[in-house]
This record gives structure tokens, sequence and C-alpha cells, in this order.
């Protein structure tokens, strides 16, 4: 069936509901280069204004979905779930809960992401890995699923092609805030991997995504009811993101981080989150022992272990696990004092995402490159005690005039004032 493009963007402009195969055209049209860009980019807008209802939402997420192909891993018969977070700072969740979870016997086929903006990504975390491979075949990728359990990859040009292209251009055009874009965009990725089951670690606060608790909230209902219409078990995890998340914020420093919880030293914040969304996965799986099990599994090394069958199976060097120095890490480090006595009231995480951003440890434009030697070592956290010229936040670079610009701006990063300041409670609700 053929349509007129701009009668389909006047139609959504009125605030109209789109048919099925009005969305169909769409995707397939502009997938396959038919319609521009700045067309598609009036379209995008007039959803972010307006939105689309549940049922709309579903159309297109489906069409995004039979854009490119799925896999099939029907003949894998441990329960395949994986887990989405929305993005943070410090955020390295999954590095850490896929091994655990892999070690209590279920399959994680996991499809990540790279950094943009002021969120890591964990691609370039695992590329920090001297030979990672984040780039394997499907048929180099379903391998390995069965033989350990576990896997984390970029996303390929056949897997929902048409969430890539659209992704590109919202984040160019203002439109990425728009829970209908947000929605289809998460879900036809999750579901071409042939799940039983999706955790979301949907995040707020000002280092997320998602600054504010009901936009956040009214994400997760609306991505839980998705799954739903399609089969899928979701859970969503509510988590706050007014603080980095765990103790470094880097590349290198966000894998020897990662390394150190699955040795079962890892911070009471990261852990928290990292066990919480275990205990999900392992409930929808079917899986008993929940916690506990979690951190038996920690203790015995089996985690560490799947780990390290990880970095073997996509060609890293196995030898990070227990020798550090083998990672790209700054030599120069510099610290910042704090320049009062107090409590540290609010941590402009944000602004601390874009500084490690212009650092070098993220990217501003796809085409960027990353450092993955530099990063910060945050030292203290909302609620804590800090003393005047305590050290505050490490840096490490090997660029002393980003560092001496990053000095200037740190003040600015934490409020600390004389009032105690109670801690953030991180998992704030959990949504089935």
């Amino acid at each position: 069936m053929q349509f007129n493009f701009i009668d389909i963007i006047r139609k959504k402009r009125d605030g109209k509901k789109l048919t099925q195969p009005e969305i169909e055209y769409l995707i397939k049209e502009y997938t396959n280069g038919f319609i521009p860009d700045y067309q598609f980019s009036a379209f995008l807008m007039t959803v972010y204004f307006k939105g689309m209802d549940f049922n709309e939402t579903t159309c297109l997420t489906t069409a995004m979905l039979f854009s490119g192909r799925s896999l099939d891993l029907s003949d894998i018969k441990k329960p395949k779930i994986d887990k989405h977070s929305t993005g943070g700072v410090g955020d390295k969740v999954s590095l850490i809960l896929a091994p655990l979870v892999a070690s209590c016997g279920v399959c994680v086929p996991m499809i990540s992401g790279r950094s943009l903006g002021h969120t890591g990504g964990t691609l370039d975390k695992l590329e920090s890995i001297p030979g990672f491979r984040t780039n394997l075949s499907m048929k180099e990728f379903k391998s390995q699923l069965k033989k350990i359990g576990l896997g984390i990859i970029g996303q390929t040009g056949d897997i929902a092609p048409a969430d890539r292209k659209i992704y590109a251009l919202r984040d160019v055009t203002a439109t990425v805030e728009s829970i209908p874009l947000i929605s289809a965009s998460i879900m036809s990725k999750k579901l071409a991997e042939d799940l039983d089951g999706l955790v979301l670690d949907v995040k707020f606060g000002n280092g997320a995504f998602m600054r504010n608790y009901k936009k956040a909230k009214e994400l997760s209902h609306f991505l839980v009811q998705l799954g739903k219409r399609f089969g899928v078990k979701i859970i969503a995890v509510l988590t706050d993101m007014n603080n980095p998340l765990g103790e470094y914020i880097g590349n290198s420093l966000e894998v020897i981080e990662t390394i150190e919880c699955l040795k079962g030293k890892g911070s009471e914040d990261l852990m928290e989150i990292t066990l919480t969304l275990g205990e999900m996965i392992l409930k929808i799986a079917h899986i008993k022992g929940g916690r506990q099990m979690l951190i038996e599994k920690i203790k015995k090394r089996e985690t560490v272990n799947k780990f390290r069958d990880m970095i073997k199976y996509q060609g890293g060097d196995c030898r990070i696990i227990e020798d550090y120095s083998m990672l790209p890490i700054a030599s120069s480090r510099e610290t910042y004092m704090s320049a009062k006595t107090g409590y540290i009231h609010s941590i402009d995480t944000f602004k601390l995402g874009m500084l490690a951003t212009k650092l070098g440890a993220g990217r501003l434009q796809k085409e960027d490159r990353i450092d993955p030697s530099c990063g910060f070592r945050v030292l203290k956290k909302i609620g804590d005690l800090i003393k005047k010229d305590e050290p505050l936040i490490e840096i490490f670079s090997d660029n002393k005039n980003l560092v001496d610009e990053i000095f200037k701006e740190m003040p600015d990063v934490f409020l600390i004032k004389q009032k105690i300041k109670k801690k953030k409670i991180l998992v704030r609700e959990i949504i089935y």
C-alpha cells in the first residue's frame, strides 16, 4: 500500500493516531533510504510533541524489529535474559551482572552500545582490554552463548537497522526524550535477541537520561506493558543517578572496578544495584537462591572466572584480571581537595560525566576517539562528611592542560554544606 509521507506527518501533527500500515510504510521507506532525513526529522518532532499511544508504539516497535533479522536462540535451553540500562555516570553494572547471572545458569545475550554525551558505553569499556572484540559475527556470538552462556557485542547492521538510523537522527534533532521513541528503540533491539526475559535499570536524577522520577516511572510502565504485548517478561527497576555509580568513571578504570567487584571487593552502592538486578533476573529465570546465591558465586570465584571466559572467547588478554598494569591507565594523577569542611549535599553528576568526556573518556560525536586511560575516582558521595583539604576526587590524565581546565570547574560539581545530609536511597521502586 502506498502512502503520501507528507499526509502522514500532517496527520500526526494534528494529533491523530497513525495506523499500522502507515507506520510500517514510514519505517520501511526511511530504512531503505526513500525518505530523506530532513522529512523524517519532521516526523520525529511531531511524535515528540504529540506523542503516540500504546497501540501506535507497539506498531512502531514491531516495524523497527522487522526492519532486519533476529537471532534464533531456540536451541539454547537455558533461560535467555538480558539487562538494559537507560544510562548513567560510572555505570559498569552490565560488566559485573552478565558474568554473575551466567554463573548461576542464565544465558545472557547482551547487545550493547557506545558512549555518547555524559554516559559511558559498555563496548568502549570492554575494548580497553587488549585484544577484546565486540564485533563478533552472529555465528560466533551464538557459538559463544552455547559454550559459556554469555557474550557482549555491539549492534550489527542487520539487527534492527531502522533503530540504528533513527537513533542517530534523534540524537541530532533534540527528539531523544520521547517515551514512545525511547520504548520502540529499546524494545526493537532487545526483542531481536530472542529473549525470554529482560530486566531494565531505569535511572532518574541529574546524571540520568530521564531526570524526572515521574517520567522515568512512566517509561518503566510503558516498557513493561510492551514486554507483555510481545510475550517477554520484563521487570523495571527505578534507580537513583544523582550520584555517580561506584568509585570510578572512565573505561580502563571501570574495567578494574568491575574485576574488583567480581572478586568480592565492590563498593556498596555499585553492588546494591547489581545484586538487585541480579535477583530480578533469577526471578524471571525461575532459579532459586536469590541474593545469597549471587554472593556465593562471587565468593567461590565462579563469577570472575566466567568473566575470564568471556574475555578469552572474545579475543582479549585474560592476564588483566590479575595484572591491571596491562590495561591503558594514565600515569599522571592529580587530586582535587575540598575547599571546606561539611557534608556533600549534591553532586552535579551530569557535569561530572561531561567533564569525563572532555577529559577523553567519552565522545560528543560518534566519530570522536576515546582515551581509555583517563577518568576520575570519586572519593566522596552525597551524605558523606568531608574535611577541608581532604581529597574529594582524583583525576587520571596525562594531559596537564585539560586537568588544569577541569580543576577550575570542580567547585561547581560538589555542593558542600554544614548541615547533615541523608544518603540517597538507590533502588526507589520495582515495576512488574
